[in-house]
């Protein structure tokens, strides 16, 4: 269990006031929405340390608005929170401004996780956690959102991938499926290319979470199998086969 003074939830922190600057430029804006005092100054204080701007809000509304009026590169977003909870919260934020969001919750629950990813977050940590992997999911979240915007400024003549009854046009970042358009998130939308490139190949979790995640730490696979199921729900049981022990194969249905 994560302790001392990377982990979240550190006791004697001071409090966190509405807006933390760090002294240099600021090269991201990150929204903390978090209602436990502790875990936000904690949070705060170090994403300031890392060079980024960021703004704590302190219930599910307030939240909200703020994520609308500050557009922040991304969002640490607790699922537990006074008035709306984080999915309510999540759902909002991003049928008005899709943004980067990492989800914390404190219960070690995959169906929440699953339910989190499936309404928009991007990616999702379990209390209690160690800040450097805090900041290194957001950095990977980060590049991700990014790699994602050039590609789509400046796509890339690639043809479609056409596996049986699935389409995956890169270019666009669009997948349909028997000609239905399938709504992923940026990480549901790497980790299916990944796949598919491969068709019947297996791809390690450890692998999966190098390539798509930027992680190299195995402890975050489990991230790993959520985001698998949150792709099965949304494409179908029938795709991705698991390989116990080992990962995941893209099967294609002819």
């Amino acid at each position: 269990m994560p302790s001392g003074p990377g982990a979240a939830g550190q006791p004697g922190a001071t409090p966190v006031g509405r807006v933390a600057r760090p002294s240099a430029e600021p090269s991201a804006t990150v929204l903390v929405v978090e209602d436990e005092p502790t875990i936000a100054t904690a949070i705060a204080q170090r994403l300031v340390a890392e060079g980024w701007r960021v703004e704590v809000a302190r219930d599910g509304l307030t939240g909200v608005d703020a994520a609308l009026r500050l557009r922040p590169d991304a969002i640490v977003l607790d699922v537990m929170l006074p008035g709306i909870d984080g999915l309510e919260v999540t759902r909002r934020i991003q049928a008005e401004h899709p943004t980067p969001i990492l989800m914390l919750t404190a219960r070690d629950d995959e169906t929440d996780m699953i339910i989190g990813l499936g309404v928009g977050a991007d990616d999702y940590m379990t209390k209690p956690f160690s800040m450097r992997e805090l900041v290194a999911r957001l950095k990977a979240l980060m590049r991700r959102v990014d790699r994602a915007a050039q590609a789509a400024t400046t796509p890339v003549a690639q043809p479609p991938l056409e596996i049986g009854d699935v389409t995956i046009d890169v270019a666009q970042r669009r997948v349909y499926r028997g000609g239905e358009e399938i709504h992923l998130t940026p990480t549901e939308f790497e980790l299916l290319v990944m796949l598919a490139s491969s068709p019947r190949t297996v791809l390690t979790r450890e692998k999966l979470l190098a390539e798509v995640w930027d992680w190299a730490d195995a402890s975050g696979t489990r991230t790993v199998d959520s985001h698998i199921k949150a792709l099965r729900r949304k494409l179908g049981a029938d795709l991705i086969r698991t390989v116990h022990g080992v990962g995941y194969a893209f099967e294609p249905v002819s």
